[in-house]
């Protein structure tokens, strides 16, 4: 007896004990748990934060991009001005177009050397920003920094009028002496900056604050309201003056809700592991049944591991309820971060938001094509692809429509692969050009040789014969006839090289000759003006012309700058470009004159032959494609001298086209 009662409070110890095991694993479960879901918090934390990181470096850089390139159109003003003749004009130009384009700048002005405002735009300048602007302020000492200096700056934040907060650029315009002439000033109201230039989305998510080193606010701009989770500081510069971009970042308002679910999840789980410790047989039953899941499941993911199509589904609402691993592959996120997800989904491309959410709605409507569509998403490395999109509807076992199924394809490669064969083809069609071109030449060389040649062998003839003083009509008459066949002859040939060309050749169109003249001088005005060049033109109102628009850009950016070229060495008041448009019996024709050095007698015959040059680094194919354009459009070319140049030297280029009669 006593042996077993020894032995028996052994056995039960050993027995509480085996009991207690289970007990200690669920609670070593919970405390894993709780683990997880803090290291998921921590993890979540840091994502936030660099995604925080991330959108204000964006911001900052976007900024700098905008006022910087504000800064370049101001300075390139700025240098303009100090060599254009009308500076008033030139200024009110230039600022309402900037003032049209960048609604975050709130006046344009043009002030003297000693600070008077010559002009502004708006015109308006309100007393009180006249005396904060010229005044002893952060402006003024910027704008003496600027005087003395003679170089662009920023001046520090100072509030004008209902309170605002603004900023200052003063951009220096040089005299011919480099003194200075005066300056540009740009004013920038902050809260206007931060509400243009900040877009909607960003600020869902993010307050963004203007401030300066002391903590002073000086714009912001919010659609949330409350506290910040958390913050970033990076310095705002340009402008710079000590100020700071502040960006902070809210949590979500159902963060709570999630964690109590999560809590509750706990403690379900907790209690499912208890009932199935107390239901053994249950437990069994239900062990069998996870594992025939678990078949079933590793069954279904080596299928979906072997697709290479991204598979999403969303349901009637649009929140995305599955995605498949190739879909996570393409795209770059996990099945966490998209399963649950809404608009705006986080791979569509920011810059495309409007135009994905529309093809969105589209979906779910019922009206998205049955041929796919092409969308441009993007990776969470920030990369862009392009993507075809196939959406069919969501049935489930009881024939009900719950949602959208989509297919998705990356066809990047595709596109380029597409784009590379393009610019192959571009590129061979452009050697086969060459190639026709120089079959064409050779035939020209070739087979015009003989009836030329038979044509300068009548007309020696003839010439001898006038000058004997003895011939008549009759007996120059045959040689004539002869000189008229091998013409035809050699007209024959040409019309044959020129029918092959066409083969290749472009399609003409009706197209305004006034909108061609007036790009080809926004393309040759820059170089005009470096050559002291002046270009005059007198376009009359007329039909359109019927011709290809490049080719034509072609001809006449040819002609100009040959005729600019020409007047290196004419004095600078001489130097004179003239387009002249005349209606004729052929059509319309176009004069390009200068007051150049002119064209020797020499080389007239050879001007438009191709390979001859007279510049050393000419190619001489310039004049000779010019001429193949202009007769391609069923026009002609040709030189004489300028009998109207002030120099008296000086050439014209003539070419004639038809009008568009239809």
């Amino acid at each position: 007896m006593t042996a077993t009662q020894s032995a028996s409070p052994s056995t039960t110890r050993r027995i509480r004990w085996l009991l207690a095991l289970p007990k200690l694993g669920i609670v070593l479960l919970l405390v894993a748990l709780v683990s997880l879901l803090w290291l998921l918090h921590r993890n979540e934390i840091e994502e936030d934060r660099a995604a925080l990181i991330k959108d204000v470096l964006w911001l900052e850089q976007s900024l700098q991009f905008h006022l910087n390139s504000n800064e370049e159109q101001i300075q390139q003003l700025a240098l303009d001005m100090a060599s254009l003749p009308d500076r008033r004009k030139a200024f009110r130009l230039r600022a309402e177009h900037m003032l049209k384009n960048s609604p975050e700048v709130a006046q344009i002005l043009w002030l003297d050397s000693e600070r008077k405002v010559v002009d502004a735009l708006p015109s308006s300048v309100p007393p009180e920003q006249e005396i904060e602007t010229f005044g002893p302020s952060a402006a003024s000492r910027a704008h003496d920094l600027v005087m003395q200096l003679g170089k662009t700056h920023y001046s520090e934040p100072f509030f004008l009028g209902s309170n605002r907060a603004h900023i200052e650029l003063i951009v220096p315009i040089h005299g011919d002496d480099q003194h200075i002439a005066g300056t540009l000033v740009v004013l920038y109201p902050l809260e206007t900056l931060l509400a243009n230039q900040v877009p909607w989305w960003f600020t869902e998510k993010y307050k963004v604050e203007i401030v300066d080193d002391n903590d002073q606010l000086y714009a912001s701009k919010t659609r949330i309201e409350g506290n910040g989770d958390q913050r970033y500081v990076i310095p705002f510069d340009p402008p710079g003056s000590g100020l700071l971009l502040r960006v902070t970042s809210y949590r979500s308002a159902d963060n709570s809700v999630q964690r109590s679910l999560v809590a509750a999840i706990i403690l379900l789980a907790a209690g499912v592991f208890w009932s199935l410790w107390l239901v053994r047989d249950l437990m069994k039953k239900r062990s069998r049944a996870e594992e025939a899941l678990r078949s079933e499941h590793a069954f279904r993911a080596a299928m979906e591991d072997s697709l290479t199509v991204g598979m999403r589904a969303r349901d009637l609402n649009g929140c995305v309820i599955y995605v498949n691993p190739a879909f996570c592959k393409m795209t770059g996120f996990s099945p966490e971060e998209l399963v649950g997800a809404t608009p705006p989904m986080p791979y569509w491309a920011p810059e495309q938001l409007e135009e994905s959410y529309a093809m969105h709605q589209t979906v779910l409507a019922g009206e998205a094509p049955d041929d796919g569509f092409e969308m441009t998403f993007m990776r969470k490395n920030g990369e862009r692809f392009h993507a075809l999109v196939y959406e069919a509807k969501l049935i489930d076992g009881n024939g009900k429509h719950t949602g959208w199924m989509a297919s998705v394809l990356d066809i990047t490669e595709r596109k380029r692969a597409e784009e590379l064969a393009r610019q192959q083809q571009e590129q061979l069609q452009f050697t086969s050009r060459l190639v026709t071109m120089g079959e064409m030449a050779s035939t020209l060389a070739h087979e015009l040789n003989q009836p030329l040649a038979a044509i300068a062998s009548y007309n020696t003839g003839c010439l001898n014969l006038m000058a004997s003083g003895q011939a008549g009509v009759d007996d120059i008459r045959p040689a004539l006839e002869k000189m008229g066949v091998q013409a035809q002859r050699a007209g024959k040939i040409i019309r044959r090289v020129h029918d092959f060309v066409r083969k290749s050749e472009p399609k003409r169109a009706p197209c305004q000759l006034g909108e061609v003249i007036e790009d080809c001088l926004g393309f040759i005005e820059p170089e005009a003006r470096k050559r002291h060049v002046r270009i005059e033109f007198d376009i009359p109102p007329m039909r359109p012309v019927l011709a290809d628009r490049l080719m034509l850009e072609q001809v006449l950016l040819n002609l100009m700058r040959n005729g600019m070229e020409a007047m290196t060495n004419t004095p600078a008041g001489a130097k004179l470009l003239r387009l002249g448009v005349q209606v004729t019996t052929e059509g319309l024709r176009i004069s390009v004159s200068d007051n150049g050095c002119g064209i020797a007698p020499e080389i007239r015959d050879k001007l438009f032959t191709a390979f001859f040059t007279t510049k050393p680094e000419g190619m001489g194919v310039g004049l000779s494609i010019c001429r193949s354009i202009i007769e391609f459009h069923r026009g002609r070319l040709w030189a004489e001298d300028n009998a109207h140049s002030p120099t008296g030297s000086g050439t014209i280029f003539h070419f004639t086209l038809p009008l568009d009669t239809a």
